[in-house]
């Protein structure tokens, strides 16, 4: 009895979770799942939005869409009842986690991009590539020669930069390993972060505060990336003796063709 009341609580679960959302077309694309919300930005920008089926908590491109656990900690439930086809998470995830909850027959793709702007590249393409995107490889050349191009308009010309996300929560600066660090790297600016990837700026740390991170680095400029949704930005940002530039962080945030747009926005910045 417990058994058949089972299979039909899961029957019933797995009819509203396929009613959020539109389903994707047979023949036209997988089923895809999106463990990250940077990943599914880039299936859109890809063209494959529509073959989408679940998307992870934190997910706000596609907030109608059935809910498939966190980055770090997938449902197996949710996931199995979608049926994907394609399971695409980021490589924060082990590989372990992530196969457990693989149902049987799907496929996974694990990738990065977040090192650089070439690896957020090598990123859209793999996703085009497994997904069955139509002309990746000549859209992915189309984008590589417009974000050389939009960063070398910009002319950074050296300029002594640190990068932050200073807005929400606590501070923290993009290094060179960092997709938003080499980003401004190739639009000429000496990025002085000296952490790899990611510097957390707190008491306790190396750099407690953002007054000691402008002494320490000694910037000629800090570019304060904001997100829409953050309150308040650190109060420091107002007092540094420095040239604050505030971007769009939503435009650099989620490595890919966004950045096109960040660029577009730190041009227009840097004119004034």
């Amino acid at each position: 009895m417990k058994t058949r009341l089972l299979f039909l609580f899961r029957t019933f679960l797995a009819g509203l979770l396929l009613a959020a959302g539109p389903v994707a077309a047979a023949g036209d694309c997988p089923r895809i799942v999106s463990q990250s919300p940077y990943l599914s930005v880039a299936l859109d920008w890809l063209g494959r939005g529509h073959c989408i089926v679940g998307v992870s908590r934190y997910d706000r491109l596609f907030d109608t869409l059935p809910r498939t656990g966190g980055v770090m900690d997938p449902d197996a439930e949710t996931i199995d009842l979608l049926g994907p086809d394609l399971l695409v998470a980021s490589n924060w995830a082990s590989e372990e986690t992530l196969r457990k909850v693989l149902p049987a027959g799907a496929r996974l793709l694990r990738v990065d991009g977040f090192t650089s702007v070439a690896d957020a590249e090598n990123m859209l393409r793999e996703l085009g590539r497994a997904s069955g995107a139509p002309d990746v490889d000549v859209r992915l050349a189309a984008f590589h020669k417009e974000w050389t191009a939009a960063a070398a308009a910009i002319r950074g010309e050296g300029r002594r930069a640190l990068v932050l996300s200073a807005c929400e929560g606590s501070p923290y600066s993009f290094g060179r390993g960092h997709f938003v660090g080499d980003a401004f790297v190739q639009a000429g600016f000496d990025v002085v972060e000296t952490a790899p990837r990611l510097r957390h700026i707190r008491p306790g740390e190396e750099i407690e505060d953002l007054l000691t991170a402008v002494e320490t680095l000694k910037p000629q400029v800090v570019f304060s990336l904001d997100r829409a949704t953050a309150a308040q930005c650190s109060a420091l940002l107002g007092i540094l003796p420095v040239e604050v530039v505030h971007l769009g962080g939503e435009n650099f945030f989620h490595p890919g063709a966004g950045v096109l747009a960040g660029y577009a926005e730190l041009a227009q910045k840097m004119k004034r």
